[in-house]
């Protein structure tokens, strides 16, 4: 009995191992088809799996093999190995329930990029949304409707506007004070800084990010943007274009009247226009690695130079790159203005209408418009 016993117990362990075996090989076959037969648009990377908690990869927007998302260390790693480049691109949605207009800006930002878009085999858009719930659900039917006529590989990733507020808050909270629209430091105005602080919330292998704004229209491939790294110089930490109306003429008034010779505020070519935010190109290694950079983050320093340039703003993160600028212009690489052509002419009729035009006009090729301060964007 017992060598029967031991004959039964030995064909379960084979069929037991057989089995096995023919799940082992259907799970090869099932990785072998996702990323050799597969004909989807999704790559991935060590990155996202990386993502703090304030982030998630939104497996609904992606394309049919999505289901790499779940795969292991071991298969991002042969990706890397495989030459596989992230493109990284941050757009904020925030409070689309009290302003509906930014649903359709939205729209508009996207069907232009994705319609100009295009990226080699290798290379991927990481498409990065800073949004809250409300806002979250909406940009999901947005951003089905439109990526799925994408010729490129992208994957989605969401942000918790709340997660990051929370983290940006003790950075920014003294520059605040200074460049928001209100009165007094308000919690959550700390996210219209978040470009300021982003290399110290975005994963440390995320070494390069684009942010920009809702009221874009790309009339060019978005990879060409990302070029315009290569031609950063050492100190460049930030790219950036110029202000195009003389809103920093404005704001500097008392420090030019005490310094008639004095750039500031001045327009181009030899002036020193400010900065417009709605196209940022952020080298977040160099911003981790810039000692000059990161004190200038720091309350005392932010504080000094405010009262040296009689400085108060409203424009968040523009007003502080702005202020900066003025003082070590050597850490912005400055944006041809065909990358940030923007349409607002308010000032114009507020003051400046004689010296309008020496910062409003751009002969470059436009490669993106700039509907700021909500003017209409025209029609191809």
């Amino acid at each position: 009995m017992k060598a029967g016993a031991a004959g039964v117990m030995l064909g379960r362990l084979v069929t037991m191992r057989s089995y096995q075996a023919v799940l082992l090989l259907l799970a090869a076959l099932a990785v072998f088809a996702f990323y050799y037969l597969g004909s989807g648009k999704e790559n991935f990377s060590s990155t996202t799996r990386r993502m703090k908690a304030s982030s998630a990869v939104d497996t609904d927007l992606l394309p049919p093999s999505s289901a790499e998302l779940k795969m292991g260390e071991g298969k991002s790693k042969n990706l890397e190995s495989r030459g596989v480049q992230d493109y990284h691109l941050l757009i904020m949605f925030t409070k689309v329930d009290r302003s509906p207009a930014l649903t359709d800006k939205l729209q508009g930002a996207l069907h232009s990029l994705v319609k100009y878009g295009k990226l080699e085999s290798s290379e991927v858009l990481s498409l990065h949304f800073v949004t809250d719930e409300p806002s979250r659900e909406v940009g999901k039917t947005v951003l089905r409707g439109l990526l799925q006529g994408a010729s490129f590989k992208y994957k989605v990733i969401f942000h918790d506007v709340s997660t990051l507020t929370e983290k940006l808050f003790p950075i920014v909270e003294a520059m605040q004070k200074l460049f928001s629209a209100g009165t007094g430091t308000y919690y959550s105005d700390s996210i219209f800084f978040l470009s300021v602080a982003l290399h110290q919330i975005m994963p440390k292998d995320i070494s390069r990010i684009i942010q920009l704004d809702l009221d874009l229209k790309f009339q060019t491939n978005i990879r060409e943007l990302f070029e315009e790294f290569d031609n950063f110089l050492q100190s460049s930490v930030i790219g950036i274009a110029h202000e195009m109306q003389p809103v920093y003429r404005h704001t500097f008034w008392q420090y030019r009247r005490e310094n008639p010779n004095s750039k500031v505020g001045s327009p181009p070519p030899d002036g020193m226009p400010g900065f417009n935010s709605g196209v940022m190109l952020l080298n977040l290694e160099a911003m981790r690695q810039s000692q000059l950079y990161n004190q200038l983050l720091e309350p005392n320093a932010v504080r000094l130079l405010a009262e040296k340039y009689h400085f108060k703003g409203h424009l968040g993160d523009q007003d502080f790159f702005s202020m900066i600028g003025m003082e070590h212009p050597e850490l912005f690489y400055v944006l041809d203005c065909g990358w940030n052509r923007q349409l607002c002419t308010w000032w114009k009729d507020h003051g400046y209408a004689d010296i309008f035009d020496l910062y409003y006009r751009c002969d470059s090729h436009i490669k993106i418009i700039h509907g700021n301060c909500n003017t209409p964007i025209p029609e191809e």
